[in-house]
């Protein structure tokens, strides 16, 4: 028998390599994590921010002469600090006066006027705040990032103010400070969005079924200009698309007539708590209705135009057992069961934070469908939408009678209780008990009073969401241990503060609701709905029917004045500057991750994907709702200036390398993407981590086809599982060695010899 001899130096080596390749990869993702979600081109001035001031507002007396309540003029001064783009010179802050209007006998502005208030009661239970105590001034400043009072509200190009103008800034009362988590400074132009491009947001490439759409979102129209912008590009185009018909119950094919852009961060970067704020010019113009640009927030169980994802999970906020949430809420308090890692008897959803949803046009407040509300178009909504709803509830256009709304609400100047719209009514076509599954969802949303500045140059909008001492650690999720701090939602343009909602008045309203600590996504899209904007009544001999600029009369008639002239003429652009959040590190409640250990999404995700995604999302290689991302591989020319941040020079020579012979890009330090023109984003802290095959990337194939994928590629992993022990045996024998049968198999070759002979 041969004695087995030692490797030769040669097999160490070899050894040594495969050791070393193993020990890079955790090596090279966990250095590759220290890059976080934080944009490299982020100016160093913006790596901290602190919550903004909220000072109440106290409107001016109401003068009572002779029984009756005499006109009393008000005079409103709003300064809008307009920031500047990064590329472009430092402009001056603009000013903008606001004409003296006449005031009616109540001095609340939410509160109904007298002669069409009706049975309505006079009274409000909500209070007006304003960022000031008399004239709200805006003044952007520029501050060092050590300072513990540096805000992020600052324009990249602002100057400092002088201690003078201490006393009219908006800032904060606290030194609490908060550190940015995440930032997308978009200075790399021409960025692909397309999925499987960027790990930070995706552009979405499908029709759009909801709130009677008339667009499709192409991943095209979304892309990053030479000046430093995001830019959601809508137009008027055709796309053909496959719809679902809910009368007939069927898959029909239909035509979009416009084409405009999704991009989300779904599944990708979510966080939960914090302050997120972005500089950006809306679409359109100012006095012409009919587009919906909008920035918001949403729970990482739905995953928005996906809409079974949707049903009984949106925007449900309610962790607390309740009779609508036993058949309405998809995953409720009331199931005692332990499911996909969630907590057991803790509610859970997908709510919603819009921090706005714009409708430019020329119908001004006291007239037409805003008869009845101080604000008029052009408009922001920020609302705060979370199901169950409240019963009774205000009729739509009247302002809400006692124990009819939401209590403690406050809003600032240039706001109003959005008496348009209090939520949703939602019923799916295939609930098989339609009076107990169908449920009430409510907005709760002002309306604040935009102008001509907002669209064409540069605002910030920007959001402080507190979470509630129930939803993080040691509340056990449910928010009933007791806590005084039930959380808190405000909102803010250009540092002027618009609304709260505080999380006492959900807490009190006995629907189980709270200010969500759902980890939350974000989205940017302009939307063409006929819901939106569009006229309210349809025009005289109008069908609308069918909304197309490139038609005839009945095609065209049921748009607002103006709107198929503004988006012939050239297409509109809805531009973002940078987006950024930032969270306090020193309140363990507040997380980065779209599943956290008080709400896990990930498992439940992963059990029904199918809701995630289209069924043209399949592939032999490939199943999930998210490609992965491509780290270079794109097609490059090793003659393009390596100096200029091109696709075809890989970004240049600080993002990538275009290779020699290959000649495809080579993605350098934080940057990936097919042409390193995207910066990198992983979550530092994986609070779930992978525990399956589907975990670490592997995808089994499809079994479409008759099985044949599968098949071949279990033939090809036999193959790749045999080889090494083939290229052994056969490296052995060319050494010399011998194959020996075993002792057993000699016992049993001399028995079965034996028997022969016997």
């Amino acid at each position: 028998m041969a004695v087995s001899r030692p490797l030769p130096p040669s097999s160490y080596s070899v050894v040594a390599a495969a050791a070393a390749f193993v020990l890079a990869v955790p090596l090279h993702l966990a250095s590759t994590c220290l890059a976080g979600w934080i944009d490299p081109d982020t100016p160093r001035y913006a790596m901290t921010a602190v919550p903004l001031r909220v000072v109440q507002y106290v409107p001016p007396p109401v003068v009572v002469v002779g029984g009756d309540a005499a006109k009393k003029a008000k005079a409103s001064t709003t300064t809008t600090t307009t920031t500047t783009k990064k590329k472009k010179e430092e402009n001056e802050n603009e000013n903008e006066d606001d004409d003296e209007e006449e005031a009616e006998t109540t001095t609340d502005p939410t509160s109904p006027p007298a002669s069409a208030a009706g049975d309505q009661t006079s009274s409000s239970p909500v209070e007006p705040l304003s960022t000031t105590a008399a004239t709200t001034t805006t003044t952007t400043t520029t501050t060092s990032t050590t300072t513990a009072t540096t805000s992020t509200t600052t324009a990249k190009s602002a100057t400092p103010a002088s201690d003078d103008d201490d006393e009219s800034r908006t800032t904060t009362t606290t030194t609490r400070t908060y550190d940015l988590v995440f930032s997308d400074e978009f200075n790399v132009p021409l960025r692909d969005f397309r999925d499987g491009s960027d790990p930070r947001w995706t552009a979405l490439e499908k029709n759009d079924y909801t709130n009677d759409a008339q667009h499709y979102y192409a991943s095209d129209n979304a892309y990053t200009d030479a000046y430093g912008n995001l830019v959601i590009r809508t137009e008027s185009a055709y796309t053909d698309v496959v719809g679902f018909d809910d009368v007939n119950y069927e898959k029909v094919r239909t035509t979009k007539n416009f084409r405009s852009a999704m991009v989300q961060s779904w599944n990708k970067f979510c966080f939960a708590g914090g302050i997120i704020e972005a500089e950006m010019s809306l679409p359109g113009r100012h006095d012409v209705g009919g587009l919906w640009p909008a920035f918001w927030l949403l729970g990482n169980l739905a995953r928005h135009t996906y809409v079974g994802s949707s049903e009984h999970v949106w925007p449900w906020s309610s962790t607390a057992c309740t009779e609508k949430g036993r058949t309405a809420q998809m995953v409720n308090a009331c199931d005692r069961a332990q499911h996909y890692g969630m907590e057991r008897g803790v509610g859970r959803g997908a709510p919603e934070i819009d921090v706005f949803e714009v409708q430019a046009g020329n119908v001004k407040a006291g007239t037409g469908n805003f008869l009845r509300m101080p604000v008029g178009q052009p408009f922001a909504s920020h609302s705060y939408q979370v199901a169950p709803g409240r019963l009774p509830r205000p009729g739509e256009g009247w302002y809400p009678g006692p124990g009819q709304w939401y209590e403690g609400l406050r809003w600032g100047e240039d706001a109003a209780l959005n008496i348009a719209f209090y939520g949703s009514y939602n019923h799916f076509n295939d609930d098989t008990d339609p009076a107990s599954q169908d449920y009430w969802s409510d907005a709760i949303s002002f309306n604040r009073q935009l102008n001509a500045s907002h669209f064409g140059q540069f605002h910030r909008y920007r959001v402080e969401w507190e979470l509630p001492d129930g939803g993080g650690v040691g509340g056990g999720g449910r928010g009933d241990d007791g806590g005084t701090n039930h959380g808190y939602i405000r909102w803010f343009i250009d540092d002027q503060f618009v609304m709260e909602v505080d999380g006492k008045s959900l807490h009190e309203s006995g629907t189980g609701g709270e200010i969500s600590s759902e980890p939350m996504y974000m989205i940017l899209n302009t939307a063409i709905s006929s819901q939106w904007g569009f006229p309210r009544q349809c025009p005289t001999m109008c069908p609308c029917e069918t909304y197309d600029c490139r038609g005839g009369f009945k095609e065209t008639c049921g748009f607002s004045e103006g709107f198929c002239q503004m988006i012939l003429a050239t297409p509109v652009e809805y531009k973002v500057n940078w987006v950024r959040v930032y969270q306090d590190k020193a309140d363990p409640r507040q997380k980065v991750g779209c599943s956290t250990p008080e709400r896990p999404t990930k498992k439940f995700i992963e059990a029904h994907e199918k809701k995630y995604k289209l069924e043209g999302d399949v592939s032999l290689f490939f199943a999930h709702p998210l490609k992965p991302i491509q780290n270079g591989g794109g097609a490059c020319s090793t003659t393009a200036p390596a100096d200029k941040a091109l696709p075809e020079s890989c970004g240049g020579e600080s993002r990538g390398a275009c290779h020699a012979k290959k000649k495809t890009c080579q993605c350098r330090g934080n940057w990936t993407g097919p042409q390193c023109l995207n910066p990198t984003g992983y979550d530092d802290i994986i609070w779930d981590p992978p525990d399956t095959w589907s975990d670490l990337g592997f995808s089994w194939p499809s079994l479409r086809g008759g099985g044949t994928g599968m098949i071949i590629v279990c033939v090809m992993m036999s193959m790749v599982l045999l080889a090494p022990v083939a290229l052994r045996r056969e490296r052995r024998r060319r050494e010399g060695y011998k194959r020996v049968k075993s002792v057993h198999r000699q016992a049993a070759a001399a028995a079965y010899e034996q028997r022969v002979v016997a």
